[in-house]
């Protein structure tokens, strides 16, 4: 804890002048860790004035230059790995294996991928021109940095969905301010740490810890905004950026479906199921939050789950494969948690297993399993982010379809059957920004792939060409190398020359091609 100290120290004198401060503790045992400034807004403008200064000889630096600052950085990651974990593990109350695998290794894989891809994704685009008034230009599509970003990160994972979107970023040639959850903030400074050790150079990284007015001021400040949380707080933040029209990339919340047909192999469905809706306590945005299950093997699906779950182990980890439940990381969490099975019950639903506050110490929801739902019910309507799982019986593949996309969410969601032709159909009619055929979440570990949710799951892409591409600035280039002193369509008109132009734009446009003809 001497390094957290320390920085403690670091960031306390790099604060507010108001002195304010913020507690973090421990939610699986409700132990104090530590205190931090919540900057006010002329910290946060100097950092973001340093930030600045900062970019414009790290945008200087080649794509392998900044390569390399990646290659160590992940080389420190995997070095200090347990140190990472126990961070994470003690601000965020998760277990091991999800500190380790999803915030450690997850953050290490990006930072080779960024390395490798950066180049690759922003490279000048050479483009053909149809018009025949461009012929002998030169068209050119160049990517450059926008300047400063401002990451706005989550608690549910503090490396992976805060310092991870702060990579791309770095390697467009940008420098980047994070301002982590309040709830989480120590990771990122301890990131903040090993960026430097890796030789990132001073100040093209900076951490403003802080409640939500620093998060307000970070936005006024600086040249693009990526934010992963909820869709309340995404929407606020839209509207503080379209007063400087500063542009956005959200990944916001999800309420993603899971389909079960009759023809699935329903021991894997079940096992994906209960991982990925008790995975990190429920509190991911993409965990499977609802199942729907043809009506022939309902109650055999149910079955496998229930006794899966029943098997989970909950509580502090004490090591490696020590219990597979972590905490609720976030004190108002419980009580949407709570909120949202009361009313499942009070209309019908039944709790087959959970659905209480576990005993204590430290902050736990009991893995829950519910039947007899509906979509009346806010547990099927609402992200819970919590540990539940609410299955309901369907007909048949039209109304599981017709139910899974009844939701203003499209995140992420999953479609389980022996009959992958059928699979696929069925995904491709999902209204999701991602979907599954057999298995679920792990598309997230396909970097090549855009992740990003349609409706009220966001705006914008992480990963794939998009996730990098978007926080630069795009540049249209003409160069024109052989042409005449004057173009035929340049002044003065003349009536001859006009004349032509047109019977020129005539030949070209005034046919509708042979192939459309009789359509």
């Amino acid at each position: 804890m001497a390094t957290v100290e320390q920085k403690s120290v670091e960031a306390t004198q790099n604060g507010g002048a108001d002195g304010r401060t913020f507690a973090v503790d421990n939610p699986a045992t409700g132990e104090h860790i530590i205190r931090l400034p919540d900057m006010d807004a002329g910290r946060v403008r100097e950092l973001v004035a340093r930030a600045r200064e900062a970019q414009k000889a790290w945008a200087e630096q080649s794509f392998d230059d900044r390569a390399a600052v990646m290659y160590r950085a992940r080389q420190w990651m995997v070095d200090n790995r347990e140190r990472i974990a126990k961070t994470v593990m003690e601000e965020n109350g998760k277990t091991r294996e999800d500190a380790m695998l999803a915030d450690v290794f997850t953050t290490a894989d990006a930072l080779g991928f960024w390395a490798k891809k950066a180049s690759v994704y922003l490279a000048d685009e050479r483009v053909r021109s149809h018009s025949p008034f461009v012929i002998g230009r030169k068209l050119i599509v160049r990517y450059r940095p926008r300047g400063v970003v401002g990451v706005i990160g989550p608690w549910n994972y503090p490396i992976a969905n805060c310092f991870g979107d702060a990579i791309p970023a770095l390697m467009a040639g940008n420098s980047v301010v994070l301002k982590p959850s309040e709830v989480t903030p120590i990771s990122s400074l301890l990131m903040e740490e090993g960026m430097r050790a890796a030789g990132l150079p001073e100040d093209v990284m900076l951490v403003a810890t802080g409640t939500g007015e620093t998060g307000a001021a970070l936005i006024d400040e600086v040249d693009m905004v990526m934010f992963t949380g909820s869709t309340r707080t995404g929407k606020k933040i839209m509207g503080r950026a379209s007063e400087t029209l500063t542009p956005v990339s959200l990944e916001l919340g999800g309420k993603d479906p899971m389909i079960v047909l009759r023809d699935a192999d329903l021991e894997r469905a079940a096992n994906t199921a209960v991982y990925w809706g008790m995975a990190n306590g429920g509190q991911i945005c993409m965990s499977v939050e609802r199942v729907y299950v043809e009506e022939p093997v309902y109650d055999e699906f149910v079955a496998k789950v229930i006794e899966k779950t029943r098997a989970l182990r909950q509580g502090k980890p004490e090591g490696p494969g020590s219990v597979e439940v972590g905490a609720v990381t976030f004190a108002p969490q419980v009580e949407i948690i709570e909120r949202h099975i009361r009313d499942a019950v009070d209309k019908g639903a039944q709790v087959q297993l959970g659905g209480k506050v576990a005993d204590g110490p430290g902050r736990y929801f009991q893995p829950t399993v519910l039947t007899d739902v509906d979509h009346s019910m806010q547990i099927m309507t609402e992200e819970t982010f919590g540990p539940t799982l609410p299955i309901m019986k369907v007909r048949d593949e039209h109304e599981a379809l017709r139910y899974a996309n009844d939701s203003r969410y499209g995140l992420n969601s999953s479609v389980f059957t022996r009959d992958l032709e059928k699979g696929e159909r069925i995904a491709r009619q999902l209204t999701a920004g991602s979907a599954c055929v057999n298995d679920a979440v792990m598309n997230y570990a396909a970097t090549e792939l855009p992740f990003g949710g349609t409706g009220e799951s966001g705006i914008g892409y992480r990963h794939g060409a998009a996730g990098i591409q978007k926080y630069c600035e795009v540049q249209a280039l003409m160069v024109t190398r052989f042409a005449p002193k004057k173009d035929t369509f340049m002044f003065p008109y003349a009536p001859a020359r006009s004349r032509l132009v047109e019977r020129l734009s005539v030949l070209l446009y005034g046919r509708v091609p042979r192939k459309y003809r009789d359509r």
